[in-house]
């Protein structure tokens, strides 16, 4: 049974959450402020944080650049109160996976959950690559991308991605030389509707650059086309 960790400071939501999820198969643990939940989040290793963005204490941005900057690439769904492009776009550069603004359906959050957990089974292999026979791969230069085992290595050496800034990698990688727009990468790697809110796809492309390329002003392998979207290629 997958395990979700809710960390939200009103009892109302929390309950609602819970039940809901709970109703929908996972097994969830709670925590009502950022100290329990980032505790929790580090030492029960979750397979996916629901986490508001308002909380006292530490609070959400702090609990997900923390948990990125351990190395933790736990998914996680951001919830926040405000209508904010900036706390949503600061929210998705700091490592969260997707965010809902409140209020929301507990319906759409499950839908939400069920969709980043179906892409964010990771398997541990060794940092080298080994080219099993009929195990897919995309290659790409000095970068490898295993679909199957949702991992990727550059010169050999394995990226610490999310599970969504990988999703985005290998369908960039099982496109290659293609150019593809914002919204045929929505649809094919969010896999619900962002009408007006292309900037999530931006965002993950430059955090895949910060980690893959030599120099993020001139890009090597994942190139802007102006225009009309974005485009991964061989250096």
């Amino acid at each position: 049974m997958e395990r979700v960790l809710v960390v939200d400071d009103e009892p109302s939501i929390v309950t609602l959450l819970q039940y809901n999820l709970e109703k929908a198969g996972y097994s969830v643990t709670t925590a009502g402020n950022g100290e329990i939940g980032l505790q929790k989040a580090m030492q029960e290793r979750p397979d996916l944080i629901v986490l508001d963005l308002m909380l006292p204490g530490i609070d959400g941005m702090d609990i997900c650049k923390k948990l990125r900057q351990e190395k933790i690439n736990t998914p996680i769904l951001m919830l926040t109160a405000r209508d904010d492009e900036f706390d949503k776009v600061l929210g998705l550069e700091l490592g969260a996976d997707d965010y809902l603004t409140k209020p929301f359906s507990p319906r759409e959050v499950v839908a939400r959950v069920k969709a980043i957990l179906r892409r964010s089974k990771m398997v541990e292999e060794p940092n080298i690559v080994v080219e099993q026979k009929g195990e897919p791969m995309y290659k790409i230069g000095e970068l490898a991308v295993f679909p199957e085992r949702y991992e990727a290595l550059l010169r050999e050496e394995k990226l610490e991605l999310t599970p969504k800034e990988f999703e985005l990698l290998a369908y960039l990688a099982a496109n290659e030389g293609k150019v593809l727009n914002r919204t045929q990468l929505l649809d094919a790697v969010w896999n619900y509707d962002f009408v007006g809110d292309s900037r999530i796809v931006d965002v993950h492309i430059s955090n895949l650059r910060e980690k893959i390329e030599l120099d993020t002003r001139k890009p090597q392998y994942i190139k802007t086309v102006r225009g009309f979207g974005y485009k991964l290629e061989r250096p």
